[in-house]
């Protein structure tokens, strides 16, 4: 579905991704794992077309996303959960439902899509009317995810969703990733939570000073005693 070719970024002189090359395939749920400033978040900016690579080559079901500009991405199917989720505070959660929605043909289908995320989180349609910025961490995160799905992607990129929450509500955050697996999205989560994502995630990629430095299936990368080592603390 998604494929990444040699892909070279930065900012104003400063290079953070060197040749990075990857694919998700429809239906799969991949991470990308490393350490702060490994690059991982400039990655998914990259893709969601927030950050046009300096060089390289970038597709989603064959089509050029490099030549479309970062609405037209969504509107091609790739939705974005931000770092530290990025709600509008002032504005309801429903208010927020219909800001994920504001390409046309989600426009017109936003009843449908609404009642599609509070059936999938009920606790938002019970905090429909509440400020997103008075919602607990773990339900500011589950809102981001529902305004992502409001466009009805068909990949959704989820940036470092367990930061800044506490242990009982990154565990309640990696069940949402379950979830929206379990509906069939295909996925791509940036983590710093090596642990936990490899537990939910079918394969993942080790991004480290802005190179792949390994990749495979997440059962095989949990198990490595160098992996183990540098991010599990173990």
């Amino acid at each position: 579905m998604l494929e990444l070719s040699d892909i070279n970024a930065g900012y104003a002189g400063f290079q953070a991704l060197f040749g990075v090359s990857m694919q998700v395939a429809a239906g799969e749920a991949v991470a990308v794992i490393g350490a702060n400033g490994a690059g991982k978040t400039t990655l998914l900016r990259v893709i969601s077309g927030l950050l046009p690579p300096t060089s390289g080559g970038m597709a989603l079901e064959g089509r050029d996303l490099l030549a479309m500009p970062a609405h037209s991405i969504v509107a091609a199917g790739i939705a974005h959960v931000p770092e530290s989720r990025r709600l509008f505070p002032l504005l309801s959660v429903e208010e927020n439902l219909r800001m994920g929605a504001f390409i046309a043909s989600a426009r017109a289908r936003f009843a449908e899509r609404r009642e599609y995320v509070y059936g999938l989180f009920p606790r938002l349609a019970e905090r429909k009317g509440q400020l997103a910025g008075t919602l607990s961490g773990g339900e500011q995160q589950m809102c981001a995810i529902a305004r992502a799905l409001m466009s009805g992607p068909k990949l959704v990129l989820l940036d470092e969703p367990s930061m800044g929450l506490a242990p009982v509500v990154v565990s309640q955050v990696f069940d949402l990733v379950r979830r929206i697996r379990g509906e069939g999205y295909t996925v791509l989560i940036v983590e710093q939570n090596v642990r936990q994502v490899l537990k939910v995630v079918d394969r993942a990629y080790l991004l480290e000073v802005g190179r792949v430095k390994a990749e495979g299936a997440a059962a095989e990368l949990a198990a490595s005693d160098e992996i183990r080592a540098a991010y599990m603390g173990l």
